[in-house]
């Protein structure tokens, strides 16, 4: 064979080689490749994006970066809002950070103590974790031990004052998602039916936010919370706990202004009601009377409920 007649045997298999070569380069990258691309473009744990900003920083087609966006949001590697995305818990708690909790306790601390306090009741600070509430403070009183709840430990959000009170700040398909289809009982007044949960979670928001549990989680045990809130949504939430005799309704007032204070001072001059107390705080004692609402307001927004009972 001659020396032409080699190079022209080699030319295919030549071709080939570059072929396949432009071929991987041009193809798209594995999905942890891709899923990295998207969580690199995230460049701070305040960032958001939108889709769109998403699509062009990663170069990726918009349908895949909304497909690999549903996944990390499913996983809270990203957390979905309604103006866009943001780092979720699993992505915030990285590199030792704690996703934010540390700064939580420290500008709830003082105003649980205070409430706890004031009312004898066993206080909780807490953030939503998936379908769950993740407790990380309580401060006792008598009925500490009869509680069950633990700094650390978990319940199901939906049959929690707590959990409740945070869910009611989220978009319904976002709930939907946390929750699934099933929603489990744990006593005979636990809510078992999505469509009551939404009901209830109305009831919350035209409540002020105001949410109750009487006996949903643990037979004998009730409780008032109130979410902590950022202009995108809950970031943690607030409640007391008494038995189930507690007049509740009177120590109502004093969560809703303990959580708005603490939603001021995390995101001042964001916060939901931040333009009506920007850059002060009221002294103790003086709150506690200011926001003290008169029995006939309180009968008006229990009356939302519209059977007379605590939900």
């Amino acid at each position: 064979m001659t020396e032409a007649m080699m190079r022209e045997a080699a030319a295919p298999e030549a071709m080939t080689t570059v072929s396949a070569d432009a071929a991987r380069r041009e193809s798209p990258p594995s999905m942890i490749e891709r899923m990295t691309l998207i969580l690199d473009a995230f460049n701070g744990p305040t960032a958001r994006l939108t889709l769109e900003d998403v699509a062009r920083r990663t170069r990726l087609p918009r349908s895949t970066a909304h497909r690999i966006l549903d996944q990390l949001v499913r996983q809270r590697w990203l957390a979905h809002h309604s103006f866009g995305y943001g780092l979720g818990q699993r992505a915030l708690g990285l590199g030792g950070q704690d996703g934010g909790h540390g700064k939580i306790r420290e500008a709830a601390a003082p105003l649980l103590h205070e409430l706890q306090i004031t009312t004898g009741l066993v206080a909780h600070l807490a953030v939503l974790d998936g379908a769950e509430v993740f407790y990380l403070d309580k401060l006792g009183g008598r009925l500490a031990t009869s509680v069950p709840s633990r700094v650390g430990g978990r319940a199901p959000a939906h049959c929690t004052a707590l959990g409740k009170a945070m869910l009611a700040w989220l978009e319904p398909e976002q709930v939907d998602a946390l929750l699934g289809e099933n929603i489990s009982r744990f006593t005979n007044r636990t809510i078992g039916e999505l469509g009551t949960l939404h009901q209830e979670l109305h009831r919350i928001r035209q409540r002020r936010g105001l949410a109750f549990e009487r006996g949903e989680s643990f037979p004998g045990i009730a409780c008032v919370a109130a979410a902590i809130r950022s202009a995108e949504g809950p970031v943690a939430g607030i409640s007391l706990v008494g038995d189930i005799r507690t007049p509740l309704e009177n120590v109502a007032p004093l969560v809703v202004t303990a959580a708005r204070e603490i939603s001021q001072i995390l995101f001042p001059g964001s916060a939901p009601g931040a333009d009506r107390a920007r850059g002060r705080r009221a002294a103790p004692h003086r709150r506690s009377q200011e926001s003290t609402w008169s029995a006939e307001t309180m009968n008006r927004l229990l009356a939302v409920d519209g059977r007379g009972d605590w939900m």
